[in-house]
């Protein structure tokens, strides 16, 4: 056994061993579900109230914050934010890592297995300083059971049980796996995901009980939380966009979307390009029903906020009215925001 670099409970936590027969990070995530420490913890987040936030219903003092989108990360000091969440999320998952030292913390919106390893290495390389020592505290939220929770209890897989996974699942090993491969130690406190966040209705459909987190880089505290269209700011549209067009756009393969600049406080949305493909995208689905774009649209339809199909909608409105991606990038220039004396957003002039 190598040197264990997860830790729960203030103990160390063994993974599991190269003889599995499961792919690796399977075994230990259903260890880590089971540990009474992490069920403790689920329950007790689970009795948290969600917190709808909203921004003209802050009190000044909480008004400096940062949110993600899919695929985006940030790391935040304590001393420019007071809180960093996100939300919207269904199959994928929050990943909340914090220095307790520092108060230093760094959140991802996880959607894929395929940008853990390299989003990790991108969230852990601000938190931690040059042969410094320390316990980096873990918060992991969101996915749900989005298929029979009977799938992830076989003892052998072929590779058509594999494709029963749904995507939560998957997603979830591959995030336990890179933790304990990774050279920090990690403290996972908050473990609200797959069987621990999901709720079923009287015909038994799953649904995820929480779909975003919030946490207070002053005490590392982390709450559910809900955003609404006044937090999920600056630029929400443009950075939605760019979400689908890093799928097309080599320099962002396996890395998760840069947009906050930890030293500066400032909000950088790079420059990114649209295709026409897109747009020819934007022109076939805007006529579809909300029921029909939900099922082609979403990995989880039937778990989908209120507002996804409408959020889809204003993307495709803005790609159909600003087809030609200089028209929000003139120049080819990065969109930069910075913080306003009430703590928004505003666009900083050259």
């Amino acid at each position: 056994m190598g040197i264990i670099m997860i830790f729960v409970g203030g103990l160390p936590f063994p993974s599991e061993s190269s003889s599995s027969p499961q792919p690796q990070g399977w075994d230990t995530l259903q260890a880590l579900l089971d540990h009474p420490f992490l069920e403790s913890a689920s329950s007790t987040f689970k009795a948290i109230p969600e917190r709808k936030f909203s921004v003209p219903q802050e009190s000044e003092s909480e008004r400096r914050w940062v949110y993600l989108f899919q695929r985006e990360y940030a790391t935040v000091d304590p001393a420019y934010v007071d809180f960093v969440g996100t939300d919207e999320a269904t199959t994928c998952m929050g990943l909340a890592i914090r220095n307790p030292e520092t108060g230093m913390t760094s959140v991802a919106h996880l959607d894929s297995p395929k940008v853990v390893d390299m989003g990790l290495s991108q969230m852990v390389s601000l938190l931690v300083q040059p042969n410094k020592d320390v316990e980096l505290d873990v918060h992991l939220v969101g996915g749900f059971e989005d298929v029979s929770p009977n799938h992830g209890n076989c003892n052998t897989r072929s590779e058509n049980q594999a494709n029963l996974d749904g995507y939560s699942f998957p997603l979830a090993a591959k995030i336990v796996e890179t933790l304990c491969k990774s050279r920090e130690r990690f403290h996972i406190r908050t473990l609200c995901i797959l069987r621990h966040n999901t709720r079923r209705d009287p015909e038994g459909n799953a649904y995820p009980i929480f779909n975003g987190f919030m946490v207070s880089t002053s005490t590392g505290s982390i709450i559910p939380a809900s955003f609404d269209e006044t937090s999920r700011c600056p630029a929400e549209i443009v950075r939605r966009i760019r979400v689908s067009a890093s799928y097309e756009d080599s320099r962002w393969k396996g890395r998760l979307l840069e947009t906050y600049e930890t030293q500066t406080d400032l909000f950088k949305i790079a420059p990114c390009c649209w295709s026409l493909y897109q747009l020819h995208i934007a022109l076939s689905l805007q006529n579809y029903s909300d029921s029909e774009i939900l099922l082609m649209c979403s990995t989880s339809p039937s778990a989908e906020a209120p507002d996804f199909v409408k959020n889809l909608r204003r993307v495709w409105d803005y790609l159909i009215e600003y087809p030609d991606w200089r028209e929000t990038f003139p120049m080819e220039q990065p969109r930069v925001f910075q913080r306003t004396a009430e703590g928004g957003w505003k666009a900083k002039r050259c």
